[in-house]
């Protein structure tokens, strides 16, 4: 199922909220455990590994906005 560009906006401001309410501290932590329970929703261990590897690849540098 792939998300058309109003959805990924919506998505991607969600998940920006949470990140932001985890904390630094807790960002990472947060994050990994998102990943895992999405990686379930998945439920194929190869498809997860491959998202996981594409999301590493030529991961950009954070932007200066990002501070």
């Amino acid at each position: 199922m792939n998300f058309d560009a109003a959805a990924q906006d919506r998505i991607y401001a969600c998940c920006s909220d949470a990140i932001a309410a985890a904390g630094r501290e807790k960002e990472s932590l947060f994050l990994a455990r998102l990943a895992l329970l999405l990686f379930e929703q998945v439920g194929d261990e190869a498809r997860c590994r491959a998202a996981i590897a594409a999301a590493l690849h030529d991961l950009p540098s954070p932007s200066l906005s990002a501070g």
